[in-house]
C-alpha cells in the first residue's frame, strides 16, 4: 500500500474513532452536567424562597401558619382539639390545602446534611412537582410542626439529571433533617429507617401527641417495588448544629461525594483514550523499525 493511501486511511480511522469517543464521552458526562445545573437551579430556588419570606410581615406569616395548623387539625380526627381553631378556619385550610404556605409555588425547602442535599419543597406529588424537587404528600400534615402531626415528603431517586433522594438509603439513625418554612426551621432527628410495601400505610399515620416527619422514596433502586421511609421526631432547632454540619466538610469533598460515580466514569474514559493513543503510537513505531 502506498504511504499516502495508508496515511489517508489512518486519518479517516482517527476521525471515526474521535467522533465515536466524543459521542460516548458526551453521553457519559451529560448526567453530571445536568446534575450540577440542577443543583445550581435548586440553590437559586432556595435562596429565592428565603428572600421572599423576608418580605412577609409577622402578621401575614401568623395568619398563614394558623391556616396550615387548622388544616393539620382537620386530619387528626380529634374533636377535643377543635377549640383552638374555628370550623370555618378548618374548612378554609382544607380548601386552600398548602396555598397558605406557598411563596413562588414553593412551600419551603428540606435540608439533609448527611447526604449533602438542600431541595425545594412543593405542594402535591404530581410528576411535574417531583421533577422539580420534593413533594408534600396530600392528606398528610403540612410541615409546620405541632403535636398530632406527621408530614410525609416524597422524592424521586435515580433520576439521570438530579440526585434528590438517590442517597436516602445512606442515612443513619440520629441524622438530622431540617425543614425550612415561612415561619422558620423545624429540626427532626431520624429514629427509624424502614422498607415497606406501597400499600402499607401503618408507619405513615399520625401518632397521638407526637410531631414527626417522614421522607419517602421508591426502592430498590431502578426496581421500585417497595418504599423506603426515613422517619424523624421533632427536636429543638439549634443554629450552631446546622452551621457545624454544613461547614465541617469543604465544598470539594461534597462535590466528590455527590458526583463520584460520574467522575469515575469520566476518568475511566480518559484512561481508555490515552491507552488507545499510546498503543497506537507504539505499534506505529514498531512497524516503522
Amino acid at each position: 500500500m502506498k504511504p499516502e493511501k495508508k496515511t489517508k486511511k489512518n486519518r479517516i480511522s482517527n476521525v471515526i474513532f474521535g467522533l465515536i469517543f466524543f459521542a460516548g464521552f458526551s453521553i457519559l458526562i451529560y448526567p453530571m452536567i445536568s446534575a450540577v445545573y440542577y443543583d445550581y437551579e435548586a440553590s437559586n430556588e432556595v435562596n429565592d424562597f428565603n428572600k421572599e419570606v423576608e418580605l412577609l410581615s409577622d402578621q401575614q406569616i401568623k395568619a398563614r401558619i394558623d391556616k396550615a395548623k387548622a388544616y393539620n387539625q382537620s386530619l387528626t380526627g380529634n374533636e377535643a382539639l377543635h377549640d383552638a381553631y374555628s370550623k370555618a378556619q378548618e374548612q378554609e385550610g382544607q380548601r386552600e390545602y398548602a396555598k397558605m404556605l406557598e411563596v413562588h409555588e414553593k412551600i419551603g425547602h428540606v435540608e439533609i446534611p448527611a447526604i449533602h442535599q438542600d431541595i425545594p419543597l412543593f405542594a402535591g406529588t404530581t410528576e411535574r412537582v417531583l421533577q422539580q424537587g420534593l413533594g408534600h404528600l396530600e392528606n398528610t400534615s403540612l410541615p409546620v410542626g405541632g403535636k398530632n402531626t406527621h408530614s410525609i415528603i416524597t422524592g424521586h431517586r435515580g433520576l439521570p439529571d438530579k440526585k434528590l433522594f438517590t442517597d436516602l438509603d445512606k442515612m443513619k439513625i440520629g441524622d438530622m433533617i431540617y425543614v425550612h418554612n415561612i415561619q422558620g426551621i423545624l429540626a427532626y432527628k431520624v429514629e427509624r429507617i424502614k422498607v415497606i410495601k406501597p400499600d402499607d400505610f401503618r408507619d405513615l399515620k399520625i401518632k397521638k401527641g407526637t410531631d414527626r416527619l417522614t421522607l419517602l422514596t421508591c426502592t430498590p433502586y431502578m426496581i421500585n417495588s417497595h418504599r423506603l421511609i426515613v422517619t424523624g421526631h421533632r427536636v429543638p432547632y439549634t443554629p450552631e448544629a446546622t452551621s457545624h454540619q454544613s461547614t465541617q466538610e469543604p465544598w470539594w469533598y461534597k462535590f466528590l461525594y455527590v458526583y463520584k460515580n460520574y467522575l469515575i466514569g469520566i476518568g475511566l474514559s480518559i484512561v481508555i483514550y490515552l491507552l488507545y493513543r499510546y498503543f497506537k503510537k507504539y505499534r506505529k513505531k514498531k512497524v516503522n523499525r
